[in-house]
């Protein structure tokens, strides 16, 4: 059954995407910039209503009441494509520093650039970082949100953390507060697998890190404070879905913990 709902769901999410994007298209194009954020929103939560009906995995969140008002960084664990959408209903003007590649998709980089969405080529250096971090700061003085993943690329979960400077970077140069977000969808949608695992898992939260630290402590800091709650949450969410495979990396985390309890 596993199977057999995985393959549904996968065909139902991709053409959800493709129907949603050609008939929502005259809306989103001709709404003001803001309005159109309600169709990749709406999106988002039919598929979390998909994911819910099909596979049998819903989930919650946890700290909804630590997401401070105006500009700030949105800093969540990287598992799944899940994380990619699954919390744009909640935040009310996001947006993604993305690889310039992306832009150049028909149709779907129309979406982007009708977001605002800041490219970069990923190997550039100099005047072109100086010109992406600008850009940056344009939209975040306007009260939006950036979604940055600190490990850069998804992880599987239980992995060892692999945090990048560039956050703290971030964090030094638009002096805006970071609010750190762990979740395990790993665990239900894995990542470079087809199979999802029906189940129950959170979403949390944290309290924002206010802007003003040396950007070494504030990257200690990130780090301390996303590795601790995501090893608590991990233990948690695979106590309360004991039926759901663990990859390699979460056994292995789950093995070290309990040793150190």
């Amino acid at each position: 059954m596993i199977i057999l709902r995985s393959v549904l769901f996968n065909i139902l999410f991709y053409l959800n995407l493709i129907a949603q994007m050609i008939v929502m298209t005259p809306f989103y194009f001709l709404a003001p910039r803001k309005t159109a954020w309600l169709v990749p929103k709406n999106w988002a939560k039919s598929n979390h209503w998909l994911f819910r009906v099909i596979v049998g995995t819903t989930f919650e969140i946890e700290g909804l009441e630590n997401i401070p008002k105006g500009g700030y960084i949105f800093a969540p664990k990287h598992q799944s494509f899940w994380d990619v959408y699954a919390l744009l209903p909640w935040l009310s003007d996001p947006f993604f520093i993305l690889k310039r590649e992306l832009v150049w998709i028909p149709l779907f980089g129309w979406y982007v650039k009708k977001q605002r969405m800041v490219p970069v080529n990923r190997g550039a250096r100099g005047k072109v970082m100086t010109a992406v971090m600008d850009r940056t700061k344009e939209e975040m003085a306007t009260g939006r949100q950036l979604i940055i993943y600190p490990e850069g690329t998804r992880r599987p979960p239980g992995a060892p953390p692999d945090y990048k400077y560039g956050i703290a970077r971030l964090y030094r140069d638009l002096t805006v507060p970071v609010v750190p977000v762990v979740m395990h969808p790993g665990l239900f949608w894995p990542r470079r697998k087809f199979l999802r695992y029906p189940g129950h898992f959170k979403v949390q939260i944290l309290p924002p890190i206010e802007p003003g630290l040396d950007p070494d402590v504030f990257l200690k800091r990130l780090v301390d404070v996303m590795e601790s709650a995501s090893d608590a949450l991990l233990v948690e969410t695979v106590r309360n879905n004991p039926h759901v495979p663990l990859p390699p990396t979460a056994a292995q985390r789950l093995r070290e913990l309990q040793a150190q309890a």
